[in-house]
């Protein structure tokens, strides 16, 4: 039998609506982690401002691809 993420108790079959979790307190408890940034998803970090950090990796750069065919 599964555990829930949130407090480890057994997680009751398949006709729990509250799945992966055993109860709605336990999926409120882990949608608050997430949204007060507790847990966190690993990567590179956003600008705030658009197309200060976006590049546009959908085409090779001609310089580079040039510089390559030596």
């Amino acid at each position: 039998m599964k555990k829930c993420p949130t407090c480890n108790k057994p997680v009751q079959g398949q006709d729990n609506p509250f799945r992966p979790f055993c109860s709605e307190r336990c999926k409120l408890v882990d949608l608050s982690k997430w949204v007060s940034e507790e847990y966190r998803v690993p990567g590179k970090p956003i600008s705030s401002e658009p197309g200060k950090d976006a590049e546009d990796h959908s085409r090779p750069d001609s310089d580079s691809a040039n510089s390559n065919s030596s």
